[in-house]
């Protein structure tokens, strides 16, 4: 673990040194873990760690630290107990909520992102598999780097120096990572937290294929991002994918509609099984639509949001008649199950022009493959972003590949599909 001045200023470190963490966990065993696959990124510096919800509080007066690694039980003071008066004491500090996965647990871990905290990480239940999972510590580290990365972003300071600085909200891969595999993110935002800028990008609207010279660019500067013309036809179902940062985004999204669709509404979310479910509650809580996890062999109803299950795929199939949903546990596609590209492709093949597809916040590049098929049916794709994006990962990867019709803040996206469903083009 490295050490580091005893200054809470966040403008006072070096300014392009690690994103600076502080680990919270009653069990030392399990602390011992988390710092030591945080700390052989070269990115991050583990500054401090606590045993509980008093320690942390003192240690963050104490310390220069921009994300918090936040068990939930712990004895004396818990994290939900520790969470607001951390977010009190730093109201830009980045908390992710670290649990086991256990119905209860998943519950809390919701709840906690409507306090204050930005995300979680699904905690395996014993030392021993913390230490053999793979893929929670890709997670861990992936997490943690891009919401210090979006923190620096939002207050105008540099990446580490060992970060690439293209522009793009991506981070370098841990050292023990094979191919990134974009995780579940789940999270409400707070009124309390501050709000995102997009300052940083220039919003990207329809424009014709022959005047892309004229098309904003890409933060950064680069090539400008060419945008296609979407299905003049009215959709018959819309179409979601999303990762790290989804379900703020998904609250947002569904925020900006002024009345119930009138088609079924498919979502793909990178989440483990027992969160799936607790999403679409709380989908169904703020839009007051009906919401649930999608079932095999279930007809889709008009005005109704079908979430894929953690674990299965949720793909589309006609029988007798009928589009009904197809659950699969084919082997993982974009290192993710669910994946976003069954349900496009599938989708493509059944719906054609008529869909209206979205991709918000996420790592990696799943969806891209699906956004491919149906965009060349003449389906209307829309993406996130890069400016209101946590990871500008899989709607940079459909932006930059020319397939959308617009590229749209995630305040914006929602009025944007709403037109479309209503009446075709917006």
């Amino acid at each position: 673990m490295n050490s580091a001045a005893s200054n809470p200023n966040p403008a006072s470190g070096k300014k392009n040194g690690p994103y600076r963490v502080m680990v919270v966990d009653d069990s030392a065993i399990i602390r011992g873990f988390l710092c030591r696959y945080l700390s052989e990124d070269p990115n991050i510096d583990v500054v401090t760690t606590a045993n509980n919800g008093a320690v942390a509080l003192r240690q963050l007066r104490q310390h220069d630290i921009e994300v918090v690694v936040l068990d939930i039980e712990m004895p004396e003071m818990d994290g939900m107990t520790a969470l607001p008066r951390m977010v009190d004491i730093q109201p830009d500090l980045q908390v992710v909520m670290a649990s086991t996965l256990t119905r209860k647990n998943a519950e809390i871990s919701l709840r906690a992102l409507q306090m204050g905290a930005v995300d979680y990480v699904p905690k395996p239940e014993t030392a021993r598999s913390v230490n053999a999972n793979i893929d929670f510590r890709r997670e861990l580290v992936e997490k943690v780097k891009a919401w210090a990365s979006r923190r620096r972003k939002k207050l105008g300071m540099e990446q580490p120096e060992n970060v690439t600085n293209t522009g793009r909200s991506v981070t370098a891969q841990p050292s023990f990572a094979r191919p990134s595999r974009p995780q579940a993110s789940a999270g409400f935002v707070s009124a309390s937290r501050p709000k995102a800028t997009s300052a940083s990008v220039a919003t990207a609207r329809p424009v014709d294929r022959q005047t892309v010279s004229s098309a904003p660019t890409m933060a950064g500067g680069s090539k400008p991002i060419a945008l296609k013309k979407g299905s003049p036809r009215a959709p018959r179902v819309m179409l979601i994918g999303s990762s790290t940062g989804g379900p703020q985004a998904l609250m947002k999204f569904f925020a900006g509609f002024k009345s119930r669709p009138k088609v079924p509404i498919l979502i793909t979310q990178h989440m483990p099984a027992t969160f799936t479910a607790i999403l679409a509650d709380h989908l169904h809580q703020s839009t007051g639509w009906p919401a649930q996890e999608g079932k095999h062999g279930m007809e889709p109803k008009p005005g109704e949001i079908y979430i894929a299950p953690g674990g299965k795929h949720m793909e589309l199939e006609t029988r007798d008649g009928k589009v009904l949903i197809k659950l699969t546990e084919e082997p993982p596609e974009n290192f993710c199950r669910p994946a976003v590209d069954p349900l496009f492709r599938t989708a493509g093949k059944i719906f054609g022009e008529r869909i209206l597809a979205v991709i918000l916040t996420g790592m990696g590049h799943d969806g891209l493959k699906g956004a491919r098929e149906i965009t060349k049916e003449g389906a209307t794709l829309l993406a996130q972003d890069e400016a209101t994006s946590v990871v500008w990962g899989m709607p940079g990867a459909v932006a930059t590949a020319g397939l959308c019709t617009e590229v749209l803040p995630i305040t914006e996206i929602g009025p944007a599909a709403s037109k479309r469903l209503e009446g075709g083009i917006a």
